[in-house]
């Protein structure tokens, strides 16, 4: 993380964020004693984006540019299925997993997360469909020559299931038999912009945007007292266009899509989000789906189970859990949107 910034946001402006969503910060007219400053640079193989609202101090900003990256730091080598010595990938790697086998807090309080997102989605958000992923060529191995047959998918399926993966509370561990594959992709980014919201937090920071990879959580309001304004992508592969912005204060904003992260083969076209019951690339016209949530790693987990679902089956789960969600779905004449009641109240355009 060498290549860390730290700047005035205003300087920046939004045309630092280059994810799924960003920020919408123009019109901000400050106070003297305060301003908004940037802090940024790359994670997990992206990029995060920190706004902070305080009166200029080079000291504290140091302090905060340093303590981001140690946070981020601990996430990545707990987390991270791309390292061969991160916690998960040693447990990943064992070949009996029978035994109760310690883990961090913080890996246990994503684990945890994980298994209620897969309980409520009835398995469509499931982290051990990694062995799958990785068939189709979007883990940490080579794309495949050829799409998996069948028999290797029914193979790897087999050995999968979220309920099979047994967690203990006091203390933390984890079990699994047979041995499981786990793979946070879809959850640690929120996990790891919550935990950077909570250092800022115990910095004493009251206001501030955190942003990674397209996860955002804030808290607060900019120095005008206005809110923080977020954009939601319109799902196209090539260029960046507003489909609509929303205004948070104190919430998280995750959005999962098939239209970034995608291959072609023999003229198919396979997305990188696979459904846990078919161990296939989702098919279906749900282009889009953003999830506000208190937190950014439950944000994160219900933007991906929900784009499993497709949209009929996730919109009549969002509303019937009150859940503010917003699909944006393909149709022949181009997209349409749709958002539960819960969304309306955060959309601004």
């Amino acid at each position: 993380m060498t290549s860390r910034m730290v700047r005035p946001a205003r300087v920046a402006l939004a045309s630092a964020f280059t994810a799924l969503v960003f920020a919408v910060l123009a019109g901000c007219s400050f106070q003297p004693e305060e301003k908004i400053w940037e802090i940024s640079g790359p994670v997990f193989g992206t990029s995060y984006h920190i706004n902070v609202v305080l009166t200029e101090d080079p000291e504290k900003l140091e302090t905060l540019a340093s303590g981001i990256d140690g946070v981020l730091e601990d996430v990545d080598a707990s987390m991270s299925t791309w390292r061969d010595d991160s916690e998960l990938s040693l447990f990943n790697q064992r070949n009996d997993q029978s035994e109760w086998i310690p883990v961090s807090a913080g890996l246990f309080e994503v684990l945890q997360k994980a298994r209620e997102i897969s309980s409520m989605t009835g398995g469509a958000f499931d982290v051990t469909i990694g062995p799958v992923v990785n068939l189709w060529g979007f883990g940490p191995q080579a794309r495949p020559e050829q799409v998996p047959s069948e028999e290797s998918l029914a193979m790897a399926l087999a050995a999968t299931g979220y309920e099979k993966l047994e967690l203990r509370a006091d203390p933390p561990a984890v079990r699994a038999t047979p041995p499981q594959y786990v793979d946070l992709s879809a959850i640690a980014k929120g996990y790891g912009v919550d935990a950077v919201a909570r250092f800022l937090e115990n910095e004493g920071i009251e206001a501030y945007l955190v942003e990674i990879g397209g996860e955002v959580r804030v808290n607060g309001r900019k120095p005008d007292g206005s809110t923080w304004r977020l954009a939601i992508e319109q799902p196209v592969s090539e260029g960046r266009e507003v489909n609509r912005v929303v205004a948070l204060e104190s919430r998280a904003m995750a959005t999962s899509g098939d239209y970034r992260n995608y291959y072609e083969s023999e003229g198919r076209r396979y997305s990188h989000t696979i459904d846990p019951e078919t161990g296939k690339p989702i098919a279906h016209r749900l282009a889009s789906v953003t999830v506000i949530a208190d937190d950014c790693m439950t944000a994160d987990a219900l933007a991906t189970g929900f784009n499993v679902m497709g949209y009929e089956q996730a919109n009549e789960l969002a509303v019937r859990e009150n859940i503010p969600a917003y699909f944006i779905v393909r149709t022949e004449e181009g997209f349409e949107t749709h958002q539960t009641p819960a969304f309306s109240s955060y959309v601004t355009q």
